[in-house]
């Protein structure tokens, strides 16, 4: 039997199977926002098929700062460096930034450190957004808004989250039109985010129920017993909404909480009228089996 020809030597001794080999897992103590900058950049890194030392040749930055930048281990990354390592892999940056500053008040750090991390970096020019990108940006942002608000309860804490939204789509926008329908690969990422951050029942489920205090029905009532006694009934079934499938709550909250057309909540969810429409009939179903006589327009 012949033997196999050798291989031949790989430059600076590296071998086929190390090049762009995944860095190490991100690091625990890394923060929620951090990581969702930091997973698109080490995704693009071996995407690219860069080495480490491909990645110190073109950002400047020791082995050792760039591994510590890549596991999110340490002391939160300047802008200077995560910078270096965004041009040097051509992220857009101005998501990344807007992330970055984010997670640096994640990480307590303060304002005044952040602003002049930033204003040490002169860019080169504004990052071109996607066409694309900025039409669902616009068409959206209202929608997803109204959903977020419904779990999160502060106008603040709901644009925030999807202003991120659509940094971290624009981050992964590849991924995304590659994906068979980008309106429900966009709503699902939205939608795991906020139910992510909301604040949750003894089981897991989303608590929905202060949202009955934010209802125009309740804030009508003149009369504080008749208000209370409303504020009661609507979030048992705001309790009962989160008891059911997820696509099923889905349509349920952007019609009956935030006051969506019905015609208009398949093109936001990513699907098409007639399953959107099955699930808000099944829904209907399934919450007067929890409740008989369940208006769910209350």
């Amino acid at each position: 039997m012949r033997k196999p020809p050798p291989v031949p030597d790989q430059p600076d001794g590296e071998s086929p199977s190390r090049r762009g080999r995944p860095p190490e897992p991100i690091c625990d103590e890394a923060g929620t926002i951090h990581r969702t900058w930091l997973e698109p950049v080490r995704t693009r890194l071996i995407a690219s098929g860069l080495t480490l030392d491909d990645l110190v040749s073109r950002s400047g930055y020791s082995k050792t700062r760039l591994s510590e930048l890549l596991r999110g281990k340490g002391y939160y990354p300047s802008w200077e460096i995560t910078y270096s390592v965004v041009r040097a892999l051509d992220i857009p940056v101005d998501p990344v930034r807007r992330l970055w500053t984010a997670a640096a008040l994640e990480a307590e750090k303060d304002p005044a450190w952040i602003r002049t991390r930033i204003s040490l970096v002169q860019p080169l020019s504004p990052d071109e957004q996607p066409l694309a990108h900025l039409g669902l940006t616009q068409t959206m942002w209202h929608p997803y808004t109204a959903y977020a608000r419904a779990f999160l309860q502060t106008d603040r804490r709901a644009q925030q989250l999807v202003a991120q939204t659509f940094d971290i789509l624009w981050l992964t926008w590849n991924e995304a039109t590659l994906s068979p329908h980008t309106p429900r690969y966009a709503w699902q990422l939205m939608r795991s985010r906020v139910h992510a951050a909301a604040a949750k029942r003894p089981d897991g489920r989303p608590d929905l129920r202060p949202a009955a205090f934010s209802t125009n029905a309740q804030a009508q009532i003149l009369d504080l017993a008749a208000r209370l006694a409303k504020i009661d009934v609507l979030a048992q079934f705001f309790d009962m909404i989160t008891q059911l499938p997820p696509d099923q709550l889905d349509v349920t909250v952007l019609h009956s909480l935030c006051g969506v057309d019905k015609d208009a909540v398949p093109g936001i969810v990513g699907l098409s009228p007639a399953i959107a429409h099955s699930l808000d009939r099944h829904a209907r179903g399934a919450l007067r089996q929890l409740r008989p006589h369940t208006d769910s327009q209350e």
